[in-house]
């Protein structure tokens, strides 16, 4: 999956301009907090984008031991086959390595489960972790969009808003580095 690019490379460009042009002192704020923010969200989209990718390389990794499963199941039952049609033709096979061949067949399949399923675990946390950070980024990208219509319209109060916003952003990005299941992730569902 690609990362998620925030589009704030004008916006930002244009508020340092009018922080220049203004002469208002908290212009300059409103600059200096956006280019922060414009690198917390840089991160965030790094962070989520990450986050997809290996999502779905766990995700494939489970299909795999899925499929080594289903191959294991259908060796064991060829070997069981197998073994009935040689007593069918009056040559048994060892009841002891028949056995021995099952129980084979069968520890494989229990470790392709096993495995399979802490993979799709690990998806799930990738994913809701990507979830959590991409939140994070539309708020950052929401915060800067606010900052730069407090300088156009040389209003403060839209200032605090966007840090506002960016604070939510701050959050999320918190939440999906440290704490991605606080809220109800996989983990939480299971554990």
């Amino acid at each position: 999956m690609e990362e998620m690019e925030p589009p704030t490379e004008q916006v930002q460009e244009d508020i340092h301009h009018h922080a220049h042009e203004s002469g208002l002192p908290w212009i300059m704020g409103v600059a200096l907090s956006s280019a922060i923010i414009a690198a917390l969200a840089a991160v965030c989209a790094m962070l989520s984008g990450h986050h997809a990718n290996e999502a779905m390389m766990e995700q494939v990794q489970a299909v795999d031991q899925w499929a080594y499963y289903q191959a294991k199941g259908i060796e064991k039952s060829d070997v069981e086959r197998h073994a009935e049609l040689m007593a069918a033709l009056g040559k048994p096979i060892a009841e002891k390595d028949l056995e021995k061949s099952l129980k084979k067949y069968e520890g494989k399949k229990e470790e392709a489960s096993k495995s399979a399923r802490e993979k799709e675990e690990a998806a799930k946390d990738h994913m809701q972790r990507h979830k959590i950070l991409s939140y994070g980024v539309t708020l950052f990208q929401i915060a800067i969009t606010i900052a730069a219509i407090s300088v156009l319209t040389k209003k403060s109060r839209f200032w605090f808003v966007a840090l506002a916003f960016a604070a939510v952003g701050v959050f999320f990005l918190a939440q999906g580095i440290l704490f991605p299941n606080l809220f109800g992730g996989p983990a939480a569902a299971h554990g």
